[in-house]
């Protein structure tokens, strides 16, 4: 078994990325060498990712109806299968790894083509069109929710529920007990993530919405936060005018530190943001990123909303008054924070990453 070689294909942003990496690294474990697939925009989150060869496959996407772009994606993607199937007859890949995004695509279809063991795994509670294609095709699928939208009945009754592998360091805080704020006067510490698109909402909005809290809250308040680039200098003018403690980047690396010290999470409901907030046990205000595909962030939270772990606030209702009633109200409750940390670890699934790198050992070629 030891040497065997699986290519990881995913998409180019980290609620494809981290996912895969969690895999990766379980299969780095057990004697497995790894090479990833994926296009430039991986680059970004791919730095730590346990691969001896990294593949830049071409690959493209363009909107339903768009008669010309589909036909130059679907050119570009030819491209990448070709890249494929050279790299792949080089490397003799003993199995194929897809966690969706288009820049998945071309590998899997080559691996398809070349009648090798594939997998892919969905992370969303939304089934993807790239993972709809590829479904019925693959040799096995494997999901994170229970609830599989926009799946087949069939595709849905054959899925693997394993959950969404998350990172060791991520995986690590579901043995960290959470501590709720202390006393009147002690440090309360709000953590607010964005996700790689659409964060320009929360950028702008929190910033006011803490101004907007009372003063004694404030003076204890520590925030967080990540924030588009263009909107870091007034974040940054309206935290120092409100007087309160304020980290402002456009990403943080090391996310495991900073959301093992947060008492509350604000960001979006990405697949791997549901996932984590469960696996830490972190109380979270989620808001689904309103033109996510299918809507998929809406279902991804109502994981965490249905068991009492995080409340959830719709785009379309936001405003400065009622993100900043929602703060206060569980910044200033930390018995309901506690309960919604207990809430978030009840329905975490912690050995994804394991089970998922036990279907690959099962469907790998020797």
């Amino acid at each position: 078994m030891a040497g065997r070689l699986a290519v990881v294909a995913a998409g180019g942003t980290g609620g494809h990325l981290f996912p895969a990496q969690a895999l990766a690294e379980a299969l780095r474990r057990r004697g497995w060498r790894i090479v990833l697939a994926t296009d430039e925009r991986g680059a970004a989150f791919a730095d730590k990712f346990p691969c001896e060869e990294r593949l830049a496959l071409a690959a493209a996407t363009a909107k339903s109806g768009d008669i010309v772009g589909m036909i130059r994606a679907g050119l570009i993607v030819a491209r990448g299968v070709i890249q494929a199937r050279k790299a792949f007859k080089r490397l003799d890949p003993a199995i194929v790894i897809g966690f969706g995004g288009y820049p998945a695509l071309p590998g899997l279809l080559a691996a398809l083509g070349q009648k090798r063991p594939t997998i892919i795994h969905e992370q969303n509670a939304v089934m993807g069109r790239v993972n709809r294609y590829l479904a019925p095709k693959v040799s096995a699928l494997a999901c994170a929710f229970p609830t599989l939208e926009r799946a087949t009945p069939c595709i849905r009754l054959a899925a693997h529920v394993i959950g969404n592998p998350v990172r060791p360091e991520i995986r690590a805080l579901a043995n960290v007990p959470y501590e709720p704020p202390l006393g009147p006067d002690g440090p309360v510490r709000l953590l607010v993530t964005g996700g790689s698109q659409g964060a320009r909402l929360l950028s702008e909005l929190t910033p006011q919405a803490v101004r907007a809290l009372p003063e004694r809250l404030r003076a204890r308040l520590q925030v967080q936060q990540q924030t588009r680039p263009e909107s870091m200098d007034s974040a940054r003018r309206t935290y120092a005018d409100c007087l309160v403690k304020a980290e402002i980047a456009p990403f943080f690396r090391d996310m495991a530190g900073r959301l093992g010290t947060a008492h509350l999470v604000l960001g979006r409901a990405g697949a791997s943001t549901v996932s984590e907030l469960a696996a830490a046990g972190r109380p979270s205000i989620l808001v689904p990123l309103k033109i996510a595909a299918d809507d998929h962030q809406r279902f991804n939270a109502k994981l965490l909303e249905d068991a009492g772990a995080a409340a959830v606030a719709s785009e379309d209702e936001l405003t400065v008054e009622s993100l900043a009633g929602a703060l206060r109200a569980l910044l200033e409750d930390p018995g309901r924070l506690e309960r919604m940390s207990a809430s978030a670890r009840s329905v975490a699934q912690l050995d994804a990453a394991e089970n998922l790198a036990d279907l690959v050992e099962e469907l790998a070629r020797p």
